[in-house]
């Protein structure tokens, strides 16, 4: 299928445009408030108006708060900005009091794993559960303010022992298993948790991987852990780790009667009370301990599902995550909007990539989220979803993670489903939500992100500070958002915080990443800030070269970056890794300057084009360009990235001996 940059692929039809989420809040604001005709009106007033925008928000949900509201928002600018000031809430009970909105019997969690078959759980089950270990966990002695981590996959004990935690008011974070021990150790000792939850292995691409061993070297560096809650996920593995405090199993924790609802009390929390911590990506020094609250992300959730994804009540949502990444983070958007959620533990491509597919026929997901790496695999192997699998219940489906082409969004419309919302999306860690998100009320537009996500007050930004249009620029938010970071875990003076995201245009949030806006409002992300190719004082974006090189044929991967070379010019390597069988003879080198050439601009050519075993990407899939342009630089390997971090240290080896042999 032809297709060219902002091509439209799909509108919505009158009849769900009108049913939309989004349509309905329109019309719920314009009762008592400003007459709203289409969405680019609802975003001037969402971004003009925050205050009333939020507590419109607020309202729209029926989000249980108590206490006085002071204030909306406060006055205090970004980023001690606070929200809803003199209420209390709690993030778990927001999801749990749809436990008794409808029966409490149907679905609230569909999970599999590569270790455990298709099962489901109901509202009933879960918010029992939730309820039960809750009130262990108090007895235990853990109050609110404690830190409880949780090393452990995308399974329902998870899911369970957050809710639980965070229902009495305990901070909340999570490492995934195939961390390594250093990684998760220098997450969890920067907030020094009193409970870690924990498995003793996991399962992956078919292989087993015996966790006991990493646990004791990661326990013995929390010492204010008391506490230690394991759960036998992984069949066969070896004995419980060394624990200096007490250890007891998952199941001794459910013994005795339940603990029925209206005996059971939620601690509800002002809104600068930490909800949880998230990480950065850590692939150069500490990561980042970001800290959100109950107010902002249930605010947001409920907003960026609702409006962003056109999720509604009754509707499945799934999106392929381990707990190392935000996006786990979000997956409770589905039960917070009274829906279900599908999770799944264990390789997306394994033994093909139909394996998520196949989750998706059997449990009946209407919204799918991914990457575009991820779709195309799917493509390569020559999978055709919509003719593969009964996927009639699904309607909506992001990309996200990175850009994606025109193209791949266009094979999505044609090989997934034609009347599909599908669209591009991004959004960040620090928000723990979208930034630049989708609208059923819009048209999808090939390449094109639809629009910044309501309530955001995102454009592009010059080197002066200048909005742009039609130019690339820093992606950068004018005004405070509620799920923004309340601070840094131990950064009492916001200097950490300041320095990371206002450090360029002062009161202004700068995201990091490069962004090209249109004249209406789409968008288009062309990587980060610090891995912007700077060629000859003209700046490029990656993802430029690399929707060029996803379409070169006998390519499977490749890594682009520019350093100055000290004299004045730069150098701007080309690292391809071939398909199994192909090589990267002069021929292919030609083909490749002459599709960037052609396609791109001669600045796109790179100054030489090498074959590299395999492109370096950190565990959640992102190709690791600022490690390896530090390493051109002559930094060690060592001091650019965390090997825990890395998916594939042995391919950041590799890039090490080349800077080495080029210095």
């Amino acid at each position: 299928m032809m297709v060219a940059e902002g091509d439209i692929l799909w509108q919505a039809t009158p009849d769900r445009r009108e049913a939309s989420m989004v349509a309905q809040f329109m019309r719920f604001v314009g009762k008592n408030g400003p007459d709203l005709t289409d969405f680019a009106a609802l975003h001037r007033w969402s971004v003009n108006e925050p205050a009333a925008f939020w507590k419109a928000v607020s309202d729209f949900f029926e989000v249980e708060m108590e206490g006085q509201l002071d204030q909306v928002m406060t006055d205090d600018p970004m980023p001690r900005t606070r929200w809803f000031t003199g209420t209390r809430l709690n993030y778990a009970e927001q999801i749990l009091r749809n436990e008794t909105r409808g029966d409490p019997e149907r679905v609230m969690l569909h999970h599999c794993s590569e270790t455990r078959p298709l099962a489901a759980m109901s509202w009933a089950e879960v918010g029992a559960a939730v309820r039960k270990l809750a009130t262990r966990l108090r007895a235990m002695g853990v109050q609110k303010g404690d830190r409880v981590v949780a090393y452990m996959p995308n399974i329902p004990e998870t899911v369970i022992a957050m809710l639980a935690s965070t229902a009495i008011g305990a901070t909340w974070a999570t490492a995934a298993p195939e961390f390594g021990p250093q990684t998760v150790i220098d997450r969890f000792s920067q907030i020094e948790p009193k409970l870690v939850f924990a498995v003793n292995g996991y399962r992956y691409g078919g292989k087993n991987f015996d966790r006991t061993g990493d646990l004791t070297r990661i326990l013995a560096e929390l010492p204010t852990a008391t506490s230690l809650v394991m759960l036998d996920y992984l069949p066969d593995a070896s004995s419980a780790p060394a624990f200096h405090g007490e250890a007891l199993m998952w199941d001794t924790l459910f013994t005795g009667d339940d603990v029925p609802a209206d005996a059971f009390t939620y601690e509800r929390v002002a809104s600068d009370h930490p909800l949880w911590t998230l990480f950065s990506s850590g692939t150069t020094g500490l990561p980042k301990p970001i800290v959100q609250g109950h107010h902002g992300i249930v605010l947001e959730h409920l907003k960026n599902g609702a409006f962003g994804f056109d999720m509604a009540p009754n509707d499945t949502y799934f999106c392929y995550s381990t707990t190392g990444w935000m996006v786990w983070n979000t997956l409770m958007t589905g039960p917070l909007l009274n829906g279900k959620v599908t999770l799944y533990d264990g390789h997306p491509t394994y033994p093909d990539a139909g394996a998520l597919w196949q989750i998706m026929q059997d449990t009946g997901v209407s919204h799918f989220g991914v990457s575009p790496t991820f779709m195309q695999l799917v493509r390569q192997q020559g999978i055709v979803p919509g003719k593969d699998y009964d996927l009639s219940k699904l309607t909506t489906m992001f990309l996200t993670g990175s850009p994606a082409t025109p193209e791949i969004l266009a094979w999505v419309h044609e090989a997934v489903k034609q009347d599909l919302f599908a669209t591009s999306q991004s959004g960040g860690t620090e928000l723990c939500s979208g930034i630049l998100a989708g609208c059923v009320l819009l048209p999808v537009r090939a390449g094109e992100i639809q629009a910044p996500a309501l309530g955001c007050d995102a454009c592009a930004f010059d080197e002066d500070g200048r909005q742009v249009i039609g130019e690339v620029g820093e992606l950068v938010i004018r005004k405070p958002m509620p799920s923004m970071p309340l601070c840094f875990w131990g950064d009492v003076d916001f200097a950490r915080y300041t320095d990371s995201y206002f450090d360029m245009y002062p009161g202004i949030w700068r995201h990091g990443d490069r962004v090209r806006f249109n004249d209406h409002g789409g968008s288009y992300v062309l990587g980060r800030s610090d891995a912007t190719l700077n060629r000859f004082g003209v700046r490029i974006g990656s993802a430029e070269i690399y929707r060029t090189m996803e379409g070169i044929d006998g390519v499977a991967d490749s890594l682009i970056i520019c350093i100055e070379d000290g004299q004045g010019g730069y150098y701007m390597p080309l690292f391809v890794q071939m398909q199994p069988g192909v090589a990267l003879d002069d021929a292919k080198k030609a083909e490749i300057v002459k599709r960037l050439r052609a396609e791109r601009s001669p600045r796109h050519v790179p100054d030489e084009i090498v074959a590299a075993p395999e492109i370096p990407t950190t565990l959640t899939g992102k190709k690791m360009e600022v490690p390896v342009r530090k390493l051109l630089l002559g930094q060690p390997v060592d001091k650019v990235a965390s090997r825990d971090a890395t998916k594939n240290p042995a391919a950041l080896d590799w890039f090490a001996a080349f800077a080495a042999r080029r210095a």
